[in-house]
């Protein structure tokens, strides 16, 4: 994917409405436009532009059936983007790794022991 195209697919993935819309559509062979605006409070048409803007990004695809337009993710577009992420994926992993070992560590040296206080106040 170019860095262009990323910038793309980065851009519709940012609105919440999008990430939504690709969420009922993973589940889905493909819905209508109709249907996928029925879980919306906005307008047909609102909900429409959000799809152009996925389709424009390569997320989705459309099918004319009839009078209707069925929608559904293209899983494959999602592919480069997650090989973008792959790298701080791997970051992220080799720090919590790092932090479970310290952990681990830490709790094979067993429990801080209390040293004798002088308890006069009490």
């Amino acid at each position: 994917m170019a860095p262009d195209q990323v910038d793309v697919v980065f851009a519709a993935l940012a609105n919440p409405t999008r990430r939504e819309l690709l969420g009922r559509l993973l589940t889905t062979n493909g819905q209508p436009v109709q249907q996928l605006a029925a879980h919306f409070s906005m307008t047909r048409p609102s909900v429409s532009e959000h799809l152009r803007v996925l389709r424009h990004a390569g997320l989705v695809t459309c099918e004319q059936v009839g009078r209707q337009r069925f929608y559904r993710l293209d899983h494959d577009a999602l592919y480069p983007v997650q090989e973008w992420l792959r790298p701080y994926e791997r970051f992220w992993r080799d720090r919590l790794r790092s932090m479970s070992e310290l952990l681990d560590a830490e709790t094979e040296d067993g429990p801080e022991s209390c040293e004798d206080d002088d308890d006069t106040n009490d």
